[in-house]
């Protein structure tokens, strides 16, 4: 008896935490001193609430060629302080490159400068023509799949950062296959505007760290003429919404970096840091930019959101320079490719754009729900007719099984969509099938002559593997499902995974316990089912 009391509190506790995780979705009226601790409501997908789905392609190539491009005049640049002579250094194919010396007697010494100072370059042919020595340049491939992978990693942050300025709820913003980015905007009002928004190019500012500014001038708002307010980016070791006073004018912009990378190791052992390279333009205003303010710290700046405000420790020359900091490796990987934002700039195209009206999206609900409803009934009923008070204890694990299938919803903040009310709706039938295995396990242990306790104890533990066997394997596609799907099969694969958990646990722990309860004591002697 005590087990059993254990037991209905466990589940009581479950039931009351499970009803309060589901407040915000079904009230609007938060509750007084739970509001800060109870997970947000449960977001409905694109296909329920309305809103725009984009297919993006980023052109991934053009900015392996603009690579190529500034390459040219690099070459250039460093060949003159060599004192190598050229006659011709250009761009011919998508990213090679092609030098003419007036003899091959610095030959060597070129491929020495090309070797130490252009490691993404290889030889590819030299020749002899009447012009001169002629040296055709190649692009690594693995080179060119890193350009690749870093320009839609720039496509994929420079998005997410334009979305949230916009305000969108809950988006959904992936990598595709191949060049391509997947984007849903649920709940969206006006879709050319975010359109536009996606589209435009992004702005890369350093920025002064304002002096002598005080924390009490930055949250009155009272600043000084020439400085402004500009909201951090969240990082890993700090999520709360902060803000930093910069001073507006810009001392550099984005346009001189030719690559960012993150490195390990270095100057600070052990720890992420990002390493930039400048134009030869670049480098010279960068070196009297950090040679004016040793000491003080410079903003990186990506379309009015700071990511990082390092400090300026001495002056940087040679067009090459570290930023250093208590960087995790995903922190340092989103700085490096908002550093490579302003320079490498991959195009993006529309493939495909859809919008859903918030009009459909309610008929959907309305249907999806008339249907869940419906079958939820007709099962309920079958199983009260069929099994009696057994099939009514079914039936109330089931209402159970639901509840908890929206519960672990909110807590994941997973989005529900209209797959995912039809992965519901199979949940539904799922569960009732546990409870049929249990309950036509138990009527053979019956018709054998056992007391209706031995018969309860028998029928769980028999039927207890076949379920677990069911639901495990069912679990293993829809995680499966969840893997590679995209946006509608992981709506579905996500209420199905939920609903297989809190099957096995509904249909085996919690109508065990009224069970148990019932046949204790004899407080039935016989059992209807």
């Amino acid at each position: 008896m005590k087990s059993i009391g254990i037991r209905a509190l466990i589940v009581s506790v479950l039931l009351i935490i499970g009803i309060l995780c589901l407040i915000p979705t079904f009230s609007s009226s938060p509750l007084p001193g739970l509001s800060n601790i109870l997970p947000d409501k449960i977001h409905l997908g694109l296909d329920l609430q309305g809103g725009i789905y984009l297919v993006l392609e980023v052109e991934a190539d053009q900015a392996v060629e603009n690579a190529a491009e500034r390459s040219v005049e690099e070459i250039k640049d460093a060949l003159r302080a060599k004192k190598i002579g050229f006659t011709k250094i250009a761009r011919t194919g998508a990213w090679d490159i092609e030098a003419i010396l007036p003899s091959g007697e610095q030959l060597n010494d070129f491929n020495e400068t090309i070797k130490s100072n252009f490691p993404r370059f290889k030889l590819a042919t030299t020749e002899t023509t009447p012009d001169g020595t002629k040296v055709v340049l190649t692009m690594d491939q693995k080179e060119i799949l890193d350009l690749h992978k870093m320009a839609i990693d720039q496509g994929l942050e420079t998005i997410r950062n334009r979305i949230d300025q916009f305000g969108v709820s809950e988006p959904d913003i992936r990598p595709e296959a191949g060049d391509r980015i997947l984007v849903e905007l649920p709940g969206i009002k006006n879709p050319q505007e975010a359109i536009e928004l996606i589209g435009k190019m992004a702005v890369l500012e350093f920025k002064l760290v304002a002096q002598n500014v005080t924390d009490q001038e930055i949250h009155d708002n009272k600043l000084p003429p020439g400085v402004k307010l500009y909201p951090m980016r969240p990082s890993d070791r700090n999520a709360q919404e902060t803000r930093i006073a910069l001073e507006d004018k810009t001392v550099m912009t984005g346009q001189y970096i030719t690559d960012a990378r993150v490195e390990i190791g270095g100057r600070s052992f052990g720890e992420a840091h990002i390493s930039l390279n400048f134009d030869p333009e670049g480098a010279r205003i960068f070196e009297r930019l950090t040679g004016e303010n040793v000491g003080r710290k410079l903003a990186i700046v990506l379309d009015g959101v700071a990511y990082s405000d390092p400090v300026i420790k001495e002056r940087i020359g040679g067009g090459r320079a570290v930023i250093e900091g208590s960087y995790t490796d995903e922190e340092a990987k989103v700085l490096a490719i908002a550093l490579r934002t302003g320079r490498l700039p991959a195009p993006v195209k529309i493939l495909e754009q859809r919008t859903v009206g918030p009009a459909l999206g309610a008929d959907s609900i309305k249907k999806g729900i008339l249907a869940s409803a419906i079958g939820g009934l007709g099962i309920i009923l079958f199983m009260i007719i069929y099994y009696k008070f057994s099939g009514a204890i079914a039936d109330l694990a089931l209402a159970m099984n639901i509840l908890l299938i929206l519960v672990l919803m909110a807590l994941i903040k997973a989005t529900l969509t209209l797959p995912g009310i039809a992965g519901i709706a199979l949940t539904i039938g799922i569960a009732v099938d546990a409870n049929v295995l249990i309950y036509e396990r138990i009527r053979e242990e019956l018709r054998l002559g056992k007391t209706p306790r031995a018969a309860v104890d028998t029928g769980y533990q028999r039927a207890t593997i076949t379920i677990m066997d069911a639901n495990v394997t069912s679990a293993i596609a829809a995680l499966v499902l969840y893997g590679f799907g995209t946006g509608p099969v992981r709506g579905f694969a996500v209420t199905l995974f939920f609903g297989l958990a809190a099957n096995m646990f509904t249909a085996i722990f919690v109508t065990r316990i009224i069970f148990d309860y019932l046949l204790s004591e004899r407080r039935v002697k016989e059992l209807s089912i």
